[in-house]
């Protein structure tokens, strides 16, 4: 069992930027693929970045592409999301997700572990 916790919302201007935390439970950490999603108010919920077990490999949503940067500190248990340029339309929960695959490309959404979420609110 992996318990997620993010940290690092809250509300930026536009062309802002933000770093979301994202710890996790447990001495496995190492062994999971992690990920970043979003869900804006009345939307559905959209993978943004993911990550492999080493950091190694990463991909991302067009839409976040250039802006974000998702990275991993195992020693930590942490993963990171590095959002820049920040616009209007980023404002959403931010997730983080953990699945005992080695990565899972953008387009998969089947991950074993979810955190419960943190507010990202980009004014204009």
């Amino acid at each position: 069992q992996v318990q997620l916790v993010e940290s690092g919302g809250g509300l930026v201007q536009a062309g802002g930027s933000l770093r979301l935390t994202c710890v996790a439970s447990g001495r496995t950490f190492s062994t999971y693929a992690m990920a970043w999603f979003r869900q804006p108010p009345g939307k559905e919920r959209e993978n943004v970045a993911a990550i492999s077990r080493s950091g190694g490999t990463t991909t991302y949503a067009d839409s976040v592409k250039g802006r974000f940067t998702i990275s991993r500190d195992n020693a930590k248990n942490t993963v990171y999301l590095q959002m820049n340029s920040l616009k209007p339309e980023d404002t959403a929960v931010y997730y983080c997700a953990a699945d005992k695959d080695w990565f899972r490309p953008i387009q998969n959404y089947e991950y074993d572990y979810w955190g419960q979420g943190t507010q990202v609110t980009v004014s204009s």
